[in-house]
């Protein structure tokens, strides 16, 4: 029995995954639709919102994202057993960018988006195939797991933000050095997809205060062990608590100053910074204490 943080675990290798095949399905359903946005954005292909095959492959969407989402449920959660490991992760990461962009697509112009996060998908879907998980036994309550699925939803969605913010570096020094090639013209513009930036941000930045207060308000129910102040001692709490201190200044900078542009993409990538490093002393103390 290893303990971690009020969490119990013990060694277990009875998660059921499903076959190689569904998740090659939902690679290649990725792969076609990839090739069909690249043609239609990159290829000469009519990108007018509204008509041709667009909105049809909008609507296409929904089946490998409905696929890989049972996928990721399926592979993650047994009848007392959860695998957490870096390949579901990341597909889960890649499955969430690709559901916020193709929603996005049904109101503002972000196809190109889309067209590049599908191939990563394609990828990202078979990944728990190549990096198995290593599940283990966790003695669960309703609190810890909303708790988890919270902090969780709230990393990812910073992990999206930070890729969407260097996306939007790149486009704005080619834009500044007058170098816009075109493929560059086809992504939305500048304010869209900062729009879209803090969208992503203030979603991630409710669910990670939710999972911050549902750890201090309800400590023994959620750990099993009543709140200490030696919580905010821990790696991880620190690094979060900095992290959620980094988001809480930008989301109130662009509502008093309006900060956009640089700023809002070095504040998005410094508290993303502090995410990971919350993320890497947590995983770190683990594998040190399943030695």
């Amino acid at each position: 029995m290893l303990r971690y943080n009020g969490f119990s675990f013990t060694r277990h290798f009875t998660l059921s995954m499903p076959g190689p095949l569904p998740y090659s399905i939902a690679a290649l359903l990725y792969a076609a639709l990839a090739f069909a946005f690249w043609r239609a954005n990159w290829a000469g292909g009519n990108t007018a919102s509204g008509t041709g095959w667009q909105p049809l492959a909008r609507v296409a969407i929904l089946i490998p994202l409905g696929l890989h989402a049972w996928l990721l449920v399926a592979g993650s959660w047994g009848a007392q057993e959860i695998g957490i490991g870096v390949g579901q992760a990341l597909s889960a990461i890649a499955w969430l960018a690709l559901t916020i962009y193709a929603l996005s697509s049904l109101r503002q112009p972000v196809d190109a988006l889309t067209a590049v996060i599908l191939p990563v998908a394609a990828l990202a879907v078979l990944l728990p195939l190549i990096l198995p998980e290593r599940p283990v036994q966790l003695t669960t309550t309703p609190l810890l797991l909303a708790h988890l699925a919270m902090a969780f939803l709230a990393y990812a969605l910073f992990t999206i933000a930070a890729l969407h913010a260097g996306v939007m570096s790149l486009l704005e020094k080619r834009l500044h050095a007058h170098a816009v090639h075109s493929a560059v013209a086809k992504f939305p513009p500048l304010l869209t997809l900062e729009k879209l930036l803090f969208t992503i941000i203030g979603i991630g930045f409710v669910l990670l205060t939710l999972a911050l207060v549902s750890g201090i308000l309800f400590s023994e129910q959620v750990f099993g062990k009543p709140f200490s102040f030696a919580y905010f001692t821990q790696h991880k709490t620190v690094f979060a608590l900095l992290s959620w201190l980094i988001y809480a200044g930008l989301l109130l900078g662009r509502q008093i100053y309006g900060w956009r542009g640089r700023t809002a993409i070095a504040w998005s990538l410094t508290g993303f910074a502090m995410l990971v490093l919350a993320y890497l002393g947590s995983k770190v103390a683990l594998q040190l204490l399943g030695r």
